[in-house]
């Protein structure tokens, strides 16, 4: 259900008010062919009393023979003439508003002649032979709707009869009806869309800004446009990324500070280890400058990387995997890759990336003698899986293995090295790709990560 409805501001504002100009129009237009149709019923009946009392008068005046001449000449298809000795139709008492319409209209215009009488009926079909056969003369369809008749009583006894045919308005649904409504919503969806895309393009350059926030701290701020509100907000944003930006900056040039100022005293005690006479003591506190000297050189390495700002270059994914695994192997590692043949387009980094993949596979050769490298390329992204023969991490300590400087000692040898940095500078650097790592162990034995890139 969820999938139906529209996710974006547009498309729900159009939707909106689509529907309730629609549904407006539609009450709009049902009240006015309401009133129309009863203007229309009372303003024939009006006309149609002023042509029976002009008739009348005329018929009342003439002499016998020239009343027939002026019923013929009287008789059209929207009112109907014909004289008689006896009346047509009895009196309706209680009559609906049509029949009392023209009986108002009779009564004005006929003034105290009107007190000699008439006889009002309104009928859904006309029950007399003779009032049928006249009235569907010109009728192409042969059939007859609501019929006003009347009768007025002439001087000399006989009756003066007349039959109005009640036209139907026209109907509700028709096709000009049905072309108001298209050109209406037409006109409305179109103009509504070219606003409502015009004030939502700001919302949607500032998620795009947002997004790239989070893989790039450095990226030029975004420009203030559209309304009040969106402005204020990114006006908010660029001093929120502008923030962000100098504290990373200033963390990292503290970080390379303090990495660059321990150099000096590691020295110093490096030259002061040498004229310990204990061999023994003289070796292990060499072992431990050493240490100490390559978790300096690591922090300053990463501070370095991170202040450096290496462009972004469009690179086949698939030929950088292949030189990092190619200077695995001609280390003497064991390294497999497994790729697609197609090439794999893919807009990074390529030194920083190269170094997180390096970084990455460099662990598993070194903790699981292996490494067993895949590539795979699909609509959502690039996934890549790095898998290795070792004893894995449990479960509860795989987060930790991403802290700086973290050395898990239970799962991995000591004899290997390392300074703790490799696994946070390449989870650091494919963050800031947009993508993650996942640490997860092998049901056959091993650790696998997966990195998963995104378009």
């Amino acid at each position: 259900m969820r999938r139906l409805i529209p996710d974006t501001i547009t498309t729900r504002t159009l939707l909106v008010l689509i529907i309730g100009l629609t549904v407006s129009h539609m009450l709009s237009v049902g009240l006015y062919f309401t009133d129309r149709t009863s203007a229309i019923m009372f303003t024939g009946g009006e006309h149609t009393g002023e042509r029976i009392a002009t008739i009348w008068r005329l018929a009342e005046k003439a002499s016998q023979a020239e009343r027939r001449r002026i019923v013929e000449l009287a008789d059209r298809p929207k009112l109907h003439v014909t004289l008689s000795q006896e009346s047509a139709i009895e009196d309706q008492q209680g009559s609906d508003w049509q029949a009392n319409v023209l009986r108002n209209s009779l009564i004005a215009h006929l003034g105290n002649d009107g007190k000699r009488g008439f006889r009002l009926r309104h009928m859904d079909e006309v029950s007399a032979e003779s009032w049928q056969r006249h009235l569907r003369q010109g009728h192409q369809d042969n059939k007859l709707g609501e019929v006003l008749m009347a009768s007025l009583q002439l001087g000399d006894g006989s009756w003066l009869n007349f039959a109005a045919p009640v036209e139907s308005p026209e109907p509700f649904w028709s096709l000009r009806f049905a072309l108001s409504m298209a050109v209406m919503l037409l006109a409305v969806g179109v103009l509504s869309a070219l606003v409502v895309r015009y004030l939502t393009r700001p919302l949607a350059k500032f998620a795009r800004a947002a997004q790239r926030l989070g893989t790039d701290v450095k990226a030029p701020p975004i420009s203030e446009s559209g309304p009040a509100e969106v402005r204020q907000a990114t006006r908010a944003f660029n001093e929120m990324q502008d923030r962000i930006r100098r504290f990373v900056e200033d963390r990292t040039q503290m970080l390379a500070a303090i990495s660059h100022d321990l150099g000096t005293p590691i020295t110093r005690l490096r030259l002061r280890a040498e004229f310990i006479e204990d061999e023994e003591q003289q070796k292990k506190m060499l072992a431990d400058l050493d240490d100490m000297e390559k978790m300096v050189f690591s922090a300053l390495s990463f501070t370095r990387d991170e202040a450096a700002c290496e462009p972004h270059a469009l690179v086949d994914l698939r030929t950088l995997l292949q030189r990092a695994c190619d200077d695995m192997a001609d280390a003497g590692h064991a390294v497999t890759l497994s790729t697609e043949n197609n090439a794999v387009p893919y807009g990074c980094r390529p030194a920083a990336l190269r170094r997180a993949l390096s970084n990455l596979i460099d662990n598993a050769v070194k903790y699981g003698r292996e490494a067993h490298v895949s590539l795979k390329n699909d609509e959502q992204g690039v996934s890549i899986r790095i898998d290795d023969c070792g004893p894995g991490i449990p479960e509860e300590l795989q987060e930790d293995a991403f802290k700086p400087f973290r050395r898990l000692e239970a799962s991995r040898s000591r004899e290997t090295g390392g300074t703790g940095l490799g696994l946070t500078v390449a989870r650091t650097i494919i963050r800031a790709h947009g993508g993650d790592i996942t640490l997860t162990n092998r049901s056959e034995g091993g650790l696998r990560a997966d990195i998963r890139l995104p378009r």
